[in-house]
């Protein structure tokens, strides 16, 4: 086990499974005091119960990140428990299929406005690290066209761009901002786990546009993460790093 990040106090907003779940996992076992949140409490109750095995602190609590004063709230109380914050992780998705106006609202309202008031809620603590660091959970559905889900890519590519426009404005203040757009990431209890055996005509058809031959995990996503918010990439800024095997180049 090493201690990249001893010291270092992080917010992963959507933790309680998969991506976010990961990313958490990764900077505990490098020595990360945490915070988390996710909309169902058992599961961040059942979450941070496997954080804590690393012997770091983990606060965590329930949190809809659809709800601007819920996010406040977390935000001031995971601060307040960890004494500041280093680097915020934004992976809150509402993942809304289909083009009807509940999925746009839900797409926009968590994704998109969840991230903007994520950052604005711990903007101030974070002017105040030496190693401040956004990371948004994005998606490479955001680079193109979506007829299957149309609101969803429409948000991500808002997300996309937020992320260009944030860095621009928290350079002064030397804060980081960046996203990773992962491509298609199975893993148990996600949508493609499901998909596999409710929908295996479209799985198949995705599958075969990966060159790499099969989906991602969300270890592939988490490494990544730890990179971007290390000192390491202390000169990377504004940028949309795609993890998706190849298959944005199909």
């Amino acid at each position: 086990m090493t201690s990249r990040f001893a010291g270092t106090r992080v917010l992963v907003a959507g933790a309680s499974r998969g991506i976010g779940r990961a990313i958490a996992e990764a900077f505990a076992a490098e020595g990360a005091a945490l915070a988390i949140c996710a909309r169902g409490a058992e599961g961040v109750t059942e979450a941070a119960a496997s954080l804590k095995r690393h012997g770091r602190t983990v606060v965590a609590e329930p949190c809809d990140l659809a709800n601007g004063d819920q996010i406040d709230h977390w935000v001031a109380t995971s601060i307040a428990a960890l004494g500041g914050v280093d680097v915020l992780v934004s992976n809150a998705s509402a993942a809304a299929m289909g083009s009807g106006d509940a999925a746009w609202q839900a797409n926009f309202m968590v994704d998109v406005l969840g991230a903007v008031r994520l950052t604005r809620a711990a903007e101030a603590a974070l002017t105040q690290s030496s190693q401040a660091s956004v990371l948004y959970i994005s998606s490479i559905s955001g680079l193109g066209p979506s007829t299957r889900a149309p609101a969803y890519a429409a948000a991500k590519a808002a997300l996309n761009n937020l992320t260009q426009s944030q860095a621009l404005d928290l350079a002064p203040k030397r804060i980081r901002v960046n996203a990773i757009l992962p491509g298609s990431i199975e893993f148990p209890g996600g949508s493609w786990e499901q998909r596999r055996t409710s929908d295996p005509a479209l799985y198949n058809q995705v599958l075969a546009r990966v060159p790499w031959g099969r989906m991602g995990t969300v270890e592939e996503i988490a490494q990544p993460a730890l990179f971007l918010a290390s000192s390491a990439a202390q000169w990377i800024t504004g940028q949309t790093l795609a993890i998706d095997g190849g298959q944005g180049l199909s």
